[in-house]
């Protein structure tokens, strides 16, 4: 028969705090061997001391609690090290974003707001172009935009229309506001067709972000200090059009004298 302990022992045993221990048996994780029914007391086995050790390591990893369940209910170890190598991979993901912070992060504190790109002011013709809209939040825009966009430009080369410029999408204030809001995905097209809307002219104040889509921030923060010196901030969505390679074109609506330049 196993030896059993109380929960104080296996803690010390498995470097693991009581507290965590009850949690582990709450969300069926790890169950003590026996629960006296009149006190509740929990007794563990010995034989769990490794368990409870590897859940530890899976935690120490960041390994969430389902993942964790999943490894060990594998029912062979293929399946095991799959869920591991799994887990580790998200791991590396996350580590290449946490060092694409950092470098962002040094960069910002060596040049500031942004790296001094030009800013231009510049007549935004009226557009005809194949929409998709909806209500996104910031942390799932990308999600949502690279898709709509190859939706539309698929939907384009079915009606027959050509494409008459680069991808592009509009930001109302509440998107930003608010962290939601209706965004527009567009892809410009010639030629007339039911499914296509004619986006307004507009004045606005133009400067091109080359570099990673985490970096954008700094070419709004650069363009809208422009604008709130010159006093010409306008109404009116935040246009991003979508250049070859990683370059950003970012139009701030403008108003006022200085923004009649064509």
């Amino acid at each position: 028969m196993d030896a059993l302990v109380t929960i104080g022992q296996f803690s010390k045993m498995t470097y693991l705090s009581v507290k965590a221990l009850r949690h582990y048996h709450d969300v069926g994780l790890l169950e003590p061997a026996e629960v006296d029914p009149l006190t509740g007391y929990r007794h563990y086995s010995v034989r769990q001391v490794g368990t409870a050790q590897a859940i530890r390591r899976f935690r120490d990893l960041g390994m969430p609690i389902d993942d964790v369940r999943e490894v060990l209910r594998a029912p062979d170890e293929a399946a095991r090290n799959r869920a591991i190598l799994g887990h580790l991979e998200r791991m590396h993901r996350q580590l290449d974003q946490t060092r694409a912070a950092v470098e962002s992060l040094q960069a910002l504190l060596r040049e500031g707001t942004g790296p001094g790109a030009p800013v231009e002011i510049r007549r935004l013709p009226a557009t005809r172009a194949v929409v998709a809209r909806a209500e996104v939040g910031f942390d799932d825009c990308g999600d949502w935009l690279a898709p709509a966009l190859d939706d539309l430009r698929r939907s384009a080369a079915a009606a027959g229309l050509a494409v008459a410029g680069p991808d592009g999408a509009l930001y109302p204030d509440a998107f930003f506001e608010a962290g939601r809001g209706e965004v527009t995905a567009f892809v410009p097209v010639d030629g007339g067709a039911t499914a296509v809307v004619e986006m307004p002219p507009g004045t606005a104040a133009v400067l091109v972000h080359d570099g990673p889509f985490d970096e954008l921030d700094r070419a709004y923060g650069t363009l809208g200090t422009a604008v709130a010196e010159m006093g010409l901030a306008g109404p009116g969505p935040i246009r991003e059009h979508y250049l070859a390679g990683s370059r950003t074109e970012v139009c701030w609506p403008v108003t006022g004298a200085a923004a009649v330049e064509d």
